[in-house]
């Protein structure tokens, strides 16, 4: 079976976001300057082929772990769904 993942990765709260704050500071040029706080992440798409719906979760945690997060400075959460 063919299934698509949908992978977000934010940097961690704790961690400071350059690109955020300096996204966060230009609001105010744009008379926007109720927007604060803004994070930059990463949003990742891929297709899986897998046998079921675990499997696929499997994989792509896996990849994650390994591969896509850097688990010192970000975090990540995903959806699979079938294709």
């Amino acid at each position: 079976m063919k299934f698509i993942a949908e992978i977000d990765i934010m940097p961690l709260k704790e961690i400071l976001d350059p690109q955020g704050k300096a996204v966060t500071g230009s609001m105010k040029s744009l008379d926007l300057s109720e927007i604060k706080n803004v994070r930059i992440g990463k949003h990742i798409t891929l297709e899986i082929e897998a046998d079921s719906k675990e499997t696929a979760h499997r994989k792509v945690d896996l990849a994650c772990q390994k591969l896509l997060a850097n688990l010192i400075m970000e975090s990540y959460e995903f959806t699979i769904i079938a294709s």
